[in-house]
């Protein structure tokens, strides 16, 4: 029979096995992680630099920026005008539905150079001061809005479909504005509050 000794001797040499085996196995994850760290990461590619002069809501506008930069970014990160919102960024939801010469683009997709000599106008240049745009009202008198992250694109989107002659329908209406979805399902509302809408604005035209 095995003396207590005997036992002990045993139990310190299992020990330092395992610990001299947990110090093997630790060595290259070491390794590995040091030169990690030491290694820097790969450069990103740089895009150069444009010089943009634009005017935004009827302001004078000059911005140093990435030729990369997208309408949308220049907008919200830039000038910290939040009202377009990044829903898809892939240009198929209409959150972020500006105008650029009058016209509606989806900013996410259009290049911030691009806009350079034109005027651009979000959701909020459209009210004159304290006074809301017949649009803006026509969605609180309808109740055509319902989370709201939808809602500055859907009418910008809604007054160029005005502008463009194509809300003489409930259908046409529909159909101009399909590329606006909103999420909440207010569609029935939003209708209602261009063809509001549309009535008040050709009697200021």
């Amino acid at each position: 029979m095995a003396s207590d000794e005997q036992f002990h001797d045993t139990s310190l040499t299992r020990r330092a096995t395992l610990q001299a085996s947990a110090v093997l196995v630790a060595l290259p994850l070491a390794g590995a992680t040091a030169a990690e760290v030491d290694t820097p990461p790969p450069a990103k590619p740089s895009g150069q630099s444009f010089a943009l002069r634009t005017t935004v809501n009827g302001r004078p506008t000059t911005a140093e920026i990435d030729t990369r930069t997208s309408l949308l970014d220049l907008l919200r990160e830039r000038l910290s005008l939040t009202g377009a919102k990044k829903g898809c960024d892939h240009g198929q939801c209409g959150a972020c539905t500006v105008h650029v010469d009058g016209r509606r683009v989806a900013s996410c997709l259009t290049l911030a150079a691009k806009v350079d000599g034109r005027r651009v106008t979000t959701i909020e240049g459209l009210s004159d001061g304290q006074t809301l745009h017949p649009m803006q009202q026509a969605f609180i008198d309808h109740d055509a809005l319902q989370c709201g992250y939808c809602t500055p694109g859907q009418i910008m989107a809604a007054v160029a479909c005005v502008a463009e002659g194509n809300a003489t329908s409930r259908e046409r209406i529909r159909e101009y504005m399909s590329g606006n979805i909103c999420r909440c399902g207010a569609y029935v509302g939003i209708v209602q509050a261009i063809e509001d809408a549309a009535a008040k604005m050709e009697r200021q035209a």
